[in-house]
């Protein structure tokens, strides 16, 4: 990342050509550049922990989902690690990107959002038969 020029920067998904400028910039300065290397001085490493979300090939390619709500079964955690297991994104608000909400118990804001937009929403059985492909 150290490296990389603003272009390359923008080509993360949701990341435009202004972002990609500002997270460069702020990168090549000299006071970030000391921080990280005191961080890695302190043993701080960088993993990729394996293939992107949507470098997988699962049941939710592609696809962006939103928890709301307490699931029964499913801790939040639990949710997001299976949907990025299936190739599929979790993100914190409903937008037109959106694929699914998964709603469970007391869902607030973001339920009301996906119905005006039209988002299909789904309770957690519906996640699980989505996961099941």
């Amino acid at each position: 990342l150290l490296e990389a020029t603003p272009e390359q920067i923008a080509e993360v998904p949701g990341i435009g050509p202004i972002l990609a400028q500002q997270i460069f910039e702020t990168l090549s300065e000299e006071g970030t550049r000391e921080l990280i290397d005191r961080l890695r001085a302190h043993g701080l490493q960088l993993a990729e922990e394996g293939p992107a979300p949507d470098e997988i090939d699962g049941p939710l390619a592609g696809k962006t989902v939103v928890l709301t709500g307490t699931l029964a079964n499913l801790t939040r955690e639990d949710a997001t690690e299976r949907v990025e297991a299936a190739g599929g994104k979790v993100t914190g608000s409903v937008s037109k990107k959106t694929d699914y909400v998964v709603a469970g118990e007391d869902p607030g804001t973001k339920l009301a959002k996906a119905q005006e937009t039209g988002t299909e929403v789904l309770d957690e059985d519906g996640l699980l038969e989505l996961l099941k492909g």
